[in-house]
């Protein structure tokens, strides 16, 4: 029944990891695009500051001492923030194959992009390679996964089997052993090869 169950869990392992490369690969071209978006917001932002004879960080403070702009201050702040970090995951995400990219899903974590892609996305056979590979480690990891967790669940049914306490030799205690029993053959009484006297009585 264990077996049925882990061979069950890597198939859903396998199902669903295979699906992995082509959900990459739409995160990406979304990542891409609000990227594109921040980056003209940021662009933006940049050039009005200049306007008024201020860097970015100068227009921040200028707009964090207006209690007005305060929470405008905080927006941009947020909306700098988020570029730099979807504009360094999107660097090395593009570097990297479909099979690295299983190994970076802290790359992979913006909410409203993954929410997205989530939305749009349609499950399908995977015939790339990637999408191979991905289903083979599915299937051993959720095999491992379902029996690591069956085995820790069933445990406490387990019985213990008795240990056999091993068996003493007699010479280690001192003690000569027996001789061995023999059966005792029958006796067979044997003929005399010398004929009796006649009138001899026996």
């Amino acid at each position: 029944m264990i077996r049925v169950l882990c061979l069950a869990g890597g198939i859903a392992g396998a199902a669903g990891l295979s699906q992995f490369p082509e959900f990459s690969q739409q995160y990406l071209q979304r990542l891409g695009g609000q990227v594109d978006e921040l980056s003209r917001q940021v662009k933006e932002f940049d050039a009005t500051a200049l306007q008024d004879g201020l860097g970015r960080e100068e227009m921040l403070e200028a707009m964090a001492a207006v209690p007005l702009m305060q929470g405008q201050e905080a927006m941009w702040r947020r909306t700098i923030a988020r570029h730099a970090r979807l504009s360094e995951n999107l660097m090395v995400l593009r570097d990297a194959s479909p099979i690295e990219r299983m190994l970076m899903p802290h790359r992979m974590a913006d909410t409203d992009t993954f929410q997205a892609v989530w939305q749009d996305f349609t499950p399908a056979v995977p015939v790339s390679t990637a999408g191979a590979a991905a289903a083979g480690t599915g299937f051993v990891g959720g095999w491992v996964i379902f029996g690591a967790v069956l085995g820790m669940l069933t445990m406490p049914f387990r019985r213990a089997r008795p240990k056999r306490k091993p068996a003493r030799p007699t010479a280690a205690l001192g003690v000569k052993a027996d001789p061995p029993v023999r059966k005792p053959e029958p006796h067979v009484e044997q003929q005399s090869h010398i004929r009796p006297l006649a009138g001899a009585k026996r």
